[in-house]
């Protein structure tokens, strides 16, 4: 059994560790709050971005865009998007697992596919794997803005349209509430799911479709990523209080067993260094 000053310095370390960690959840928790709100507010912009971009590009034979043609694919690249840092829980394992597993069953070569790292996390597990890393960023703020991934957003798409790759797909965590987050694969590039969300409204145009196409097709998967990203801020924010709540949790169940020990080596001293006086008074007697 360990010695009495064994057990309470480890309550000690463990009521240490606690705090730090309910701090973290309660900071998690004001992020998570904030990045919440950031990505149901952009959803009716996404909403609605889609709606027009789907009715120039379905609702009319003369309007085309190479974002909307297939091609014969020679290479694909892959948006992932993790964190920076982890204790997350498996917010970062899970949506790398399954980009990782999907290249693999895709592609029998690394030279077929490559990679566009948003978050510190994916671009280190794909670089020690030996997969190319094309494009990368890392250090966002909590609550991005479009300013922050703007560049990256501009040269994925240009290099689709450049023909560096064929097809473009993304893997987030979506946000669905603070105790689920799904991994989502989205085909981003060619954009060929616009008729299944097409809402059939009735437009005047000015200038050209093709113009407006142009100037809106880049903007829209531009949009996309963007969406995407505040999806996985939102989830890596509530992946990260929950965790954290957990280890609070368990470091607290941790202190009252070690603590439950402490008592019953102490009354165990107790009991013997009685014994043992008793036992000598009896001796001198």
């Amino acid at each position: 059994m360990a010695s009495l000053r064994d057990i309470k310095t480890r309550i000690t370390s463990t009521k240490k560790t606690s705090q730090i960690t309910k701090a973290m959840q309660m900071v998690s928790a004001s992020k998570f709050s904030r990045a919440e709100a950031n990505a149901k507010s952009f959803v009716p912009y996404m909403e609605k971005i889609q709606e027009v971009v789907a009715n120039i590009a379905v609702g009319s034979s003369e309007a085309s865009h190479p974002m909307l043609l297939h091609r014969p694919v020679k290479k694909t690249a892959y948006i992932v998007i993790t964190s920076d840092r982890g204790l997350a829980g498996a917010y970062n394992s899970n949506v790398i697992r399954g980009a990782y597993q999907a290249m693999q069953k895709r592609h029998k070569s690394t030279d077929e596919f490559t990679v566009i790292a948003i978050g510190r996390v994916g671009r280190d597990f794909f670089v020690k794997r030996g997969i190319s890393v094309s494009l990368e960023i890392a250090g966002l703020s909590d609550q991005p803005s479009f300013a922050e991934i703007k560049d990256i957003a501009n040269a994925t798409v240009n290099m689709f349209a450049d023909g560096t790759y064929d097809e473009l797909y993304m893997w987030y965590n979506h946000f669905v509430s603070a105790i689920q987050h799904d991994v989502t694969e989205k085909k981003l590039l060619p954009l060929t799911d616009l008729a299944a969300n097409n809402k059939k409204t009735s437009y005047e145009f000015e200038p050209s479709q093709e113009e407006i196409l142009e100037v809106l097709l880049p903007q829209y998967a531009e949009s996309l990523i963007y969406g995407a990203l505040l999806d996985g801020k939102a989830s890596e924010h509530s992946a990260r209080m929950t965790a954290m709540k957990n280890a609070t949790d368990n470091a607290k169940e941790l202190i009252d067993s070690l603590t439950l020990s402490y008592n019953r080596a102490r009354q165990a001293a107790i009991t013997q260094e009685i014994t043992e006086i008793v036992g000598g008074a009896a001796a001198l007697e």
